[in-house]
């Protein structure tokens, strides 16, 4: 079964608009666990537009009733979740670190690796 074509820019706006209030939150936010969230807000954007490309482009030459190239958009989607983890769990080890000597996470107040 075919997908329809409308779909593709159903799942496009989906991902543009969960990006589009990642970054808003990333310039918006003071509060260094918030920003984290929205980091990986965008990068769920990023994962939803991956594997709606796998899904409903297919390359030159395609058999109508096979898909793309096998799990190759959940490939990608799977790394990006892996990097969005690692990065998770260092940006959250350095706000511990941070909170521990500021006793807050402000990060218009974080200041201290100035010279």
């Amino acid at each position: 079964m075919l997908p329809e074509p409308g779909m593709l820019q159903a799942y496009l706006l989906i991902g543009a608009a969960l990006f589009c209030i990642g970054i808003y939150g990333v310039l918006t936010r003071r509060n260094a666990v918030g920003i984290l969230m929205s980091i990986e807000l965008m990068l769920n954007a990023t994962n939803i537009n991956l594997v709606a490309f796998w899904r409903f482009i297919q390359p030159f030459g395609f058999i109508p009733t096979k898909p793309a190239d096998p799990f190759t958009g959940q490939i990608f989607a799977i790394f990006v979740i892996t990097i969005a983890a690692a990065e998770a769990a260092v940006g959250l080890a350095i706000i511990l670190c941070i909170y521990r000597n500021m006793e807050h996470i402000n990060v218009d107040e974080i200041n201290f690796l100035r010279w």
